[in-house]
C-alpha cells in the first residue's frame, strides 16, 4: 500500500530532516511544500526523494480542490518561527489560519495531522507541562501556536483520526544553516570557534551566572525518531512536549563544541575554567533588548510522552552536540 505523505515547511530544518527519516524507511511518495524566497533552503532537499514540490500559496488552493488523492498523513512544519516579528496579522495568517485549513482537510479527508507547536506557548511560565495553567506566551508567535493547540483540544472529541501537536524545545543539528540568527547555539559556537578560536556566550543575567542560562537542548535525530513513532502509532492524539526532559546550561554546549573540535585535532580537553582563563570562552554583556523577554530556564515535562510507551532514548548535550560537531567539521573541511 502506498503511503502518500505531505510535508509543509519541507525545505526547512525540521521538515527536511523528517523527509530524510521517511526516505530511510523507503517512503518517497512525499509532496514537499515550502516558500523558497530564501533559495538557499532548496539545498536541504537536494539529496532527498520526493514526488512533487509546491509553493505554499499553490498548495492551499490545491488542497481546497482536493487534488492530492488519498493522503496518509500530513507533517505540518511550515510556519513563521521568528519570535522577533511583531506583525500579528502576518503571524496569525501564516501560522494559525494555515494550520486551521489543514485541520479542516484532515477532518474531512481522514488524513492524519502531525503538526509543530512550540515551547514558546509557555513563555513566562516556569512549569513546562502542556496544560492551560502553564501556557503564558510572551509574543504573538507563541500566541499563534497556542491558539491552534486550543482549537485542536476543543475539537478532539469529534475526531476519529490522529491529530498530534509537538512543542519543540531547543532543537539543533544538521540542515539548519539557512536560519541565520535563529540557528542553534551549537551551530553559532562551532563557527565562532573555527573562525576566531573562541566562542561567545551571554554573561550573567538575573539569578543566572555567566553561561549558566539553561535550555532543554534536543538533537534533531531524536526529534525525528519521536515524530516517526507517532506516525507508527496512529492511536495517539493530543499536544506533547518534545525535549529531553533535562535542562542543560549554555556552558555545556560551548565546552562540548570546543572539546569536540580539539579532539578532532588530536588535542586534549579543557575544563570550563581553563577555557575562560585562555579566552577560548568569552562572556559578553547581556543585551538590553532581551531584558524582561528572556527565559533563563526551560525544561520539557515529557511524562505524557513516556506514559504512552514512547521509550526512545534521548541524547544529552555531550552526545548530541559531539555528533553534530563531527558533522559540521566534515562539512567545513569539504
Amino acid at each position: 500500500m502506498s503511503h502518500r505523505i505531505i510535508v509543509t515547511g519541507a525545505a526547512g530544518f525540521i521538515g527536511s530532516n523528517i523527509i530524510r527519516g521517511l526516505n530511510q524507511r523507503g517512503l518517497t511518495d512525499i509532496i514537499a511544500v515550502d516558500n523558497l524566497t530564501n533559495g538557499d533552503k532548496a539545498l536541504n532537499l537536494a539529496d532527498l526523494q520526493i514526488s512533487d514540490y509546491l509553493d505554499k500559496t499553490d498548495f492551499y488552493d490545491a488542497l481546497h480542490q482536493d487534488r492530492f488523492g488519498r493522503v496518509e498523513a500530513v507533517f505540518h512544519e511550515g510556519a513563521c518561527s521568528a519570535t522577533t516579528i511583531h506583525d500579528g496579522r502576518y503571524m496569525m495568517a501564516n501560522n494559525y489560519e494555515t494550520s486551521k485549513k489543514l485541520l479542516a482537510y484532515a477532518t474531512q479527508s481522514g488524513a492524519r495531522l502531525l503538526y509543530a507547536s512550540s515551547a514558546a506557548t509557555y513563555g513566562a511560565s516556569t512549569t513546562f507541562r502542556p496544560e492551560p495553567a502553564f501556557e503564558k506566551p510572551l509574543n504573538v508567535y507563541g500566541y499563534s501556536k497556542l491558539l491552534f493547540d486550543q482549537i485542536v483540544r476543543r475539537t478532539q472529541p469529534e475526531r476519529t483520526t490522529q491529530v498530534a501537536g509537538f512543542r519543540y524545545f531547543n532543537v539543533y543539528g544538521p540542515h539548519e544553516q539557512h536560519k541565520g540568527q535563529m540557528a542553534s547555539v551549537a551551530f553559532h559556537n562551532f563557527h565562532q570557534f573555527m573562525a576566531e578560536g573562541r566562542v561567545r556566550l551571554f554573561g550573567a543575567y538575573g539569578s543566572c551566572a555567566a553561561g549558566e542560562q539553561t535550555r532543554d537542548f534536543m538533537f534533531i535525530n531524536d526529534l525525528v525518531a519521536i515524530k516517526l513513532w507517532f506516525f507508527d502509532n496512529p492511536g495517539h492524539s493530543g499536544v506533547f512536549n518534545l525535549g529531553t526532559g533535562k535542562a542543560q546550561p549554555f556552558n555545556a554546549v560551548a565546552s562540548t563544541v570546543v572539546n569536540s573540535v580539539r579532539a578532532l585535532r588530536g588535542q586534549g580537553p579543557l575544563s570550563l575554567a581553563q577555557m575562560v582563563e585562555q579566552n577560548v570562552l568569552e562572556y559578553i554583556p547581556f543585551p538590553d533588548t532581551l531584558r524582561g523577554r528572556y527565559q533563563c530556564f526551560t525544561q520539557a515535562d515529557i511524562s505524557a510522552l513516556r506514559a504512552l510507551g514512547c521509550t526512545l532514548p534521548l541524547r544529552n548535550v555531550a552526545c548530541g552536540v559531539a555528533d553534530y560537531v563531527a558533522y559540521l567539521h566534515a562539512q567545513h573541511g569539504a
